[in-house]
């Protein structure tokens, strides 16, 4: 069966550097980490929302953008990259370029990838502490429309002088 696996991960990579065991890895982590969490709610007697509405999905989407962005493009959070990261530079308003060392970086330095992992919290945040979870949220979403702000108004700014 190894054999099998290393095959078909070398078949796959072709000439790329694709680390398909350890992407594995983090799926494996990943899908742990949920069904941990679905285990701790049914142990505890912990039910989901009866309904997720509109504003609930605004606001989760909201603050998993926000909280992506500022774990994986964020100065601040930089020394959580850094072990697995090579800085290259400034990407945009508050925001660095790095290049990741390994697949850890890969996964850190990902608005995209961070997003999913984000967004399980907050999901899991809304059925452990939902009142503290929507006080994040609203925390993050205020942060992320500011950001927007900013940005609109130096663009405004710019276009003046």
């Amino acid at each position: 069966m190894t054999d099998f696996l290393e095959q078909t991960e070398r078949d796959y990579e072709g000439e790329h550097d694709r680390p398909l065991g350890t992407y594995a890895r983090i799926m494996a982590v990943y899908g742990g980490a949920v069904a941990t969490a679905v285990a701790a709610a049914a142990l505890t007697g912990r039910r989901p929302p009866e309904h997720v509405g509109f504003m609930d999905v605004a606001l989760m989407a909201a603050c998993t953008h926000k909280v992506a962005r500022l774990i994986a493009k964020d100065p601040v959070t930089s020394p959580i990259r850094a072990p697995f990261t090579r800085y290259e530079g400034v990407s945009g308003p508050a925001e660095l370029k790095e290049t990741p060392r390994n697949t850890i970086g890969e996964l850190l330095g990902c608005p995209f990838c961070i997003a999913q992992w984000a967004a399980t919290v907050y999901a899991a945040g809304m059925v452990f502490a939902p009142q503290f979870t929507r006080l994040a949220g609203a925390t993050m979403t205020a942060v992320a429309v500011a950001d927007w702000l900013q940005l609109g108004y130096a663009k405004l700014i710019k276009a003046t002088d």
